[in-house]
């Protein structure tokens, strides 16, 4: 009953969004700062993680071709599928979960304990719209272009680690890739992006946004967004690749 309660408020607060919008200026605003908190905050970790996923997934999937039978153009196609089906929209998400997700709930926690939420709606703002709206936009905007550049630093970095150690040489890694590509799975790499930003940024807003005591309980709502959005984020990669694929 209790997960049927907070479903349901998690619903009332997504239409409350459209109840007295403000000014498409004020969001505008709005959607530019939090692009770059989520999207220009975010470019460092999603570099680094994503050149050394794409390194590692080279070397282990050589390691286990060790039979002479198998082109070295394999390792190419496998990691390029793999990080455009799995790697760069799912481990990122789940990186940026842990990032932007308790960001986000942090922040409207300390303003909700604060009163700060309280005030804005005693001048007559649609305080949900106005703090939560631009945060879920920009989501959805940045969350696909971090992911599109994950996946081809992970293919970059597969290709530098297999041509440095040996392994395979950028010829055949290339050869590989391209023989194998099919442009769905760009098409529904940006579709698990889309949803994932929007599941991340929303769960974690209606946890921040209903954060009640003090700075424990902003903590505490901080873990929750994280673990939540972790768990959906999940389940719904598994929803999208059984009737997607």
């Amino acid at each position: 009953m209790k997960a049927i309660y907070h479903f349901g408020r998690y619903l009332l607060l997504i239409r409350s969004f459209f109840r007295s919008p403000e000014k498409l200026k004020v969001y505008w605003e709005q959607f530019l700062v939090e692009s770059m908190d989520i999207g220009v905050g975010s470019l460092t970790i999603v570099v680094l993680i994503s050149t050394f996923l794409g390194a590692v997934t080279t070397i282990q999937t050589s390691y286990q071709l060790t039979s002479g039978l198998i082109p070295k153009s394999v390792i190419g196609a496998i990691v390029a599928n793999t990080s455009l089906l799995e790697l760069a929209p799912t481990i990122t998400s789940l990186v940026l979960a842990g990032k932007v997700g308790s960001s986000i709930a942090s922040h409207l926690g300390t303003m909700r304990v604060t009163e700060q939420i309280d005030a804005l709606e005693v001048m007559g703002i649609n305080s949900s719209a106005f703090l939560i709206m631009p945060k879920i936009m920009a989501s959805l905007v940045t969350f696909p272009l971090l992911v599109i550049m994950a996946a081809f630093l992970q293919i970059g970095g597969g290709l530098t680690a297999g041509h440095l150690t040996g392994q395979v040489n950028a010829t055949d890694f290339i050869q590989g890739a391209r023989e194998y590509f099919d442009p769905f799975q760009v098409t529904f790499m940006l579709i698990k992006a889309v949803t994932f930003g929007f599941i991340i940024s929303s769960i974690s807003s209606y946890q921040g946004f209903y954060t009640a005591g003090g700075a424990l309980e902003v903590g505490q709502s901080s873990t929750r967004s994280v673990v939540y959005s972790c768990i959906i984020l999940l389940l719904s990669d598994y929803i999208l690749a059984q009737v997607l694929l």
